[in-house]
Formats: C-alpha cells, sequence, structure tokens
C-alpha cells in the first residue's frame, strides 16, 4: 500500500498497555501461547517543530524529532534512538496503513515485563507499538484491523505464538500457513482456559537470548518424540479448557527444552524438583523463566530459589488495549 495519504493523526497523548505472554507451554513448541497478568505501559504522541499540532514528512525518512523514555525493565540497555522496538512497530504500523510519518515523536515506555526471560517482551513491544500507531490515527481500526495487526506482528517477531496472545489476550493456538503462490500467513485461535487454573512464574537474575536458546536446537527429532510432542499438545489444550488433573501429564516436553540444559541448567533443575513433586512446571518461552501451572491454594512461591523473583499471576483474558 503506498505511504502517501494525508496525516489523520490525534491529537495524543495515546495510552496503551500490553500483557506479557508465555510460549510453548511445554509441548508447544512454537504453537501455543498463553497471556499473562503483567503488564507494560506505552504512551505516545506525534509532535511538529512547537510539540504541538501533528503534521507528516515523507514516508521512511527519520523523524526530526524522537523523544523517548524508559522505566523498569530495559530502561538501562535499550536504544532511545529509531532502532527501539516499540518505534519501529508504530513506523511499520503506518506504513501498512498508508500514512506518512509524523514530524515528531514522543515514546514513554513503563516495562514491567522482565527481558530475555521468556515472557514475550519483545512481543509485547511489537503489539503494543502497533496498537498505538493504530490508536493514534483517525479511523486506524479500520485501517488496520485485529486480523492485520496480527499479521503484521507476526512478520516482524517471525513468529505468532507470543504476538497472538499479546494482541488477542488469553490462550492461543497459532502456526502459519503456506499459500499456492509461495506467500506465507499466519494464523491464531482462541481456546478457553478453565476457571480455576492460574500461573506462577520464578524469574531468575541472569537473562537468555533467544536466539541463543534456539540455537542449541537440534536440525531434527526422532519421528517418535515428535509423535509423543503432538499427543501432549493435543493433551495440553484439553488439559486448560477444563482437564487441569491432566496439566502435569500434558505438559511434558520431548521437541525443545532438554536441549536448552546448557544454557539454563538452574532452570531446568528447579522444572526437575517441582515435576517430580506433582506440579506442572514448563520452561517460558525461550526460558529461563520457570512457570508452573497452579490450580488452588498451592504455595509454590516459597519454592522461589534464592535470587530469583517470583509472581503469583493469572491467565490475562484481555490482550493490548487502548487505555
Amino acid at each position: 500500500m503506498p505511504s502517501s495519504a494525508e496525516p489523520r493523526f490525534l491529537a495524543g497523548p495515546v495510552t496503551v498497555t500490553v500483557p506479557a505472554t508465555s510460549a510453548n507451554l511445554g509441548p508447544g513448541f512454537d504453537s501455543l501461547g498463553l497471556a499473562l497478568s503483567l503488564r507494560d505501559t506505552l504512551v505516545a504522541e506525534v509532535l511538529d517543530d512547537t510539540g504541538a499540532e501533528v503534521t507528516s514528512r515523507v514516508a521512511g525518512e527519520p523523524s526530526h524529532m524522537l523523544y523517548i523514555e524508559v522505566d523498569g525493565a530495559g530502561s538501562d540497555t535499550v536504544a532511545r534512538d529509531e532502532s527501539h522496538l516499540v518505534v519501529r512497530a508504530m513506523r511499520a504500523a503506518w506504513d501498512r496503513m498508508g500514512i506518512a510519518q509524523p514530524e515528531g515523536l514522543r515514546l514513554s515506555c513503563t516495562n514491567v515485563i522482565p527481558h530475555a526471560r521468556g515472557l514475550g517482551s519483545s512481543s509485547a513491544a511489537i503489539v503494543g507499538g502497533i496498537v498505538l500507531a493504530r490508536a493514534l490515527v483517525e479511523g486506524g481500526a479500520c485501517l488496520l484491523p485485529d486480523a492485520a495487526a496480527f499479521q503484521l506482528a507476526a512478520e516482524i517477531e517471525g513468529h505468532p505464538d507470543n504476538v497472538a496472545p499479546a494482541l488477542y489476550g488469553g490462550f492461543a493456538i497459532s502456526g502459519r500457513d503456506a499459500g499456492p503462490d509461495g506467500g506465507q500467513g499466519f494464523y491464531a485461535v482462541g481456546s478457553p482456559v478453565a476457571e480455576g487454573i492460574g500461573v506462577i512464574v520464578f524469574v531468575p537474575p541472569v537473562g537468555v537470548e533467544t536466539k541463543v536458546a534456539r540455537g542449541l536446537l537440534p536440525a531434527e527429532v526422532p519421528h517418535a518424540d515428535a509423535a509423543a510432542d503432538a499427543g501432549r499438545t493435543a493433551l495440553l489444550v484439553a488439559a486448560l479448557a477444563g482437564r487441569p488433573d491432566q496439566l502435569l501429564r500434558a505438559t511434558r516436553d520431548f521437541l525443545h527444552q532438554e536441549y536448552r540444559r546448557p544454557a539454563m541448567p538452574e532452570s531446568l533443575a528447579l522444572v526437575d524438583v517441582l515435576r517430580t513433586g506433582g506440579v506442572p512446571a514448563i520452561v517460558s518461552g525461550a526460558g529461563p523463566t520457570v512457570l508452573a501451572f497452579t490450580t488452588g491454594e498451592e504455595d509454590l512461591a516459597s519454592r522461589c530459589p534464592a535470587g530469583w523473583d517470583v509472581h503469583v499471576l493469572r491467565v490475562e483474558s484481555v490482550g493490548a488495549s487502548v487505555v
């Protein structure tokens, strides 16, 4: 779509919140994702030279003015320039909508989601940026409806398992289709989570980059492991929908966690201990956070290793939303 439309920016600021997510959930590698009740808050407004009215410039050119503030997670490490992931997502959304880039942009991020811990911080930034950009444009929801926003987010992230629950909330089953012309599209389907199923996450003090964790995975796995993992993935969907008694069996993974043990031995050791005690525990996303499902009054917080953080959470039914 050409990016030459007259700007239709709204007077800001606009505030968006977006949830943390956990992907894989054990056996559902690159296909299952769950939104969690830990939310980042993003505030943005478009500016001109006076900091008041909104104007436009040629699409693709950098903004004359870009102001970024970051509090919380990543405040001492994330970029404060055009490479900031929220800014990149916002600009990609405006391009996709056919809206010329604004003259100036002010962005404030209050990050609660830990970075490089397997809780979807990059997906939150991407989805949050897209929803922010859309909300700043008059009629933005028509120019970029949720389905198109999801496609764009998955393209930027490279896979849909975290961006789907970040955008839609709840529990999502997602993947990628290959079209007859060689093109690829992403899909996401929501699935219920029974009341009474909660989540607790144990967050270690040192993160692991996703590319490092993915680099430990083999190019091929035994057919028996793939078949076993497929069965557990299907069982997990049923367990979350209303058979919590099956969660321990359903969260058994055969494809990725054990291969990643060298990069996160403490995390896998905690998973081993919890599962031996009957707790359905898994590595969250690419790790190293450990996630355990709860179904009652289990006192799992006391199992948190020294120096780690623990969060008792719920499944978040609301995805990215404008406040």
